[in-house]
C-alpha cells in the first residue's frame, strides 16, 4: 500500500514528456474529458422552470458535486496502487480492474468492485444521450444539422414528449463510435479527444464575445460576479487558448502510430465541415427559433417546451 506521502506528494512521470510540469499538464486532458460535458446542463433549458437561476445552479452544483465525488473514489485508488509500470502496460488498457486486481488479489473480486462503476457509467452515458439529443434537437429547429427537416431530428414525437429522432441519431453515432473502437482505439480516442477540444471552443466563443464587448450583456443577469467577473473571463480564455493545443499533444513520447493523438485532425476536419456548410447555408438562416408553451405544460416535466409550435425568432 501506498503512503500518504505518495498520494498526495508523489509526482512520477512515465510519459517521456519533460519538463515534468508539462507531463502533468498533458495528463490533465483525462480531467478534462470527466467533466467538459458539464456545459450541456443548458441543453436542458426549454425544460426547466426559471431556467434563468435553476441551471446556473446546477452548473455549479455539477462542479463541486464531482469534484467531491472524484477525491472520495479517486484518493483510496491511489492508496491501492502498487506497480505503476503494471498499470500502465495492462494488455486490456483499462486501468481500473488492473488497480483493483492487484489490490484485492483476484479478479472475481475486482469484478464485483467494478460492476457499480459500469452502473454509474450507463446512467452517466443515459444523462449525456439525454443533453445531447436536445442539443442535437436545437441545432436542427435551427437549420444546422443537414437533412433536419426531412428527416425530423427538428421535431417532438408527441407520443413520448421528447425529440425521438435526434435522439436516434445521438444513438447512431455511438453505436459507430463503438464499432471506431474495435477496429482502431487511436481512432476512438481521436474522436473522444476531439470532443473534447470543441466542448473547450464552444465555451470559450460566448465568454470571449462577453468580455471583449464589455460584459454588457451581463449588467442585469440574475448572477454577476461584478469585477471578479472579468477576472474570471480572462482566466477562462486563456486556459481555452493553452488548453485546445494541449489537448492535440500525444499522451507519451516517443510518438508511433498507435500512440499518436489523431484528435487534431478530427478537430480540423469538423472545422472544414462546419466552414463549408456555414459557407453554402448561412445566409439562409434566420434564428435562433424559440419555443413557446404554457404553463400548464411548463410544470409538466414529461413535455418538453417545444411540443408547441415554432413561435419565431429569439
Amino acid at each position: 500500500r501506498r503512503n500518504a506521502a505518495w498520494v498526495f506528494g508523489g509526482f512520477e512521470v512515465n510519459s517521456g514528456w519533460s519538463p515534468p510540469g508539462w507531463s502533468f499538464c498533458i495528463g490533465l486532458l483525462h480531467a478534462a474529458y470527466a467533466t467538459s460535458a458539464t456545459g450541456m446542463v443548458v441543453s436542458m433549458c426549454e425544460e426547466v422552470q426559471r431556467p434563468a437561476t435553476q441551471v446556473p445552479k446546477a452548473l455549479v452544483g455539477a462542479i463541486l458535486l464531482n469534484m467531491l465525488c472524484g477525491l472520495i473514489f479517486l484518493i483510496p485508488i491511489c492508496f491501492v496502487i502498487n506497480d505503476i509500470s503494471a498499470v500502465i502496460n495492462d494488455p486490456t488498457g483499462q486501468p481500473l480492474p488492473a488497480i483493483l486486481s492487484s489490490a484485492i488479489g483476484n479478479e472475481v473480486g475486482a469484478f464485483v468492485l467494478t460492476v457499480p462503476i459500469i452502473i454509474l457509467g450507463i446512467f452517466c452515458g443515459t444523462g449525456c444521450t439525454t443533453a445531447a439529443a436536445r442539443c442535437t434537437w436545437a441545432f436542427a429547429r435551427d437549420g444546422a444539422i443537414p437533412g433536419s427537416r426531412r428527416l425530423k431530428f427538428d421535431s417532438v414525437n408527441q407520443k413520448f414528449g421528447l425529440p425521438l429522432n435526434a435522439m436516434m441519431l445521438c444513438w447512431l453515432v455511438q453505436v459507430l463510435l463503438g464499432l471506431i473502437y474495435l477496429g482502431s482505439s487511436a481512432a476512438f480516442n481521436a474522436f473522444n479527444g476531439s470532443g473534447v477540444i470543441f466542448l473547450t471552443l464552444s465555451y470559450v466563443i460566448p465568454v470571449a464575445i462577453s468580455f471583449f464587448s464589455g460584459r454588457k450583456a451581463l449588467t442585469n443577469a440574475q448572477f454577476n460576479l461584478g469585477k471578479l467577473g472579468w477576472f474570471a473571463n480572462a482566466a477562462s480564455i486563456a486556459w481555452c487558448a493553452f488548453a485546445i493545443p494541449l489537448f492535440s499533444m500525444p499522451s507519451a513520447l516517443p510518438v508511433n502510430q498507435s500512440n499518436m493523438n489523431y484528435a487534431c485532425v478530427v478537430f480540423v476536419g469538423g472545422l472544414v465541415i462546419a466552414a463549408g456548410w456555414y459557407a453554402l447555408k448561412g445566409k439562409q438562416y434566420d434564428g435562433p427559433r424559440t419555443t413557446e408553451t404554457t404553463e400548464v405544460l411548463a410544470r409538466q416535466p414529461s413535455h418538453v417546451s417545444a411540443t408547441r409550435k415554432n413561435s419565431g425568432h429569439g
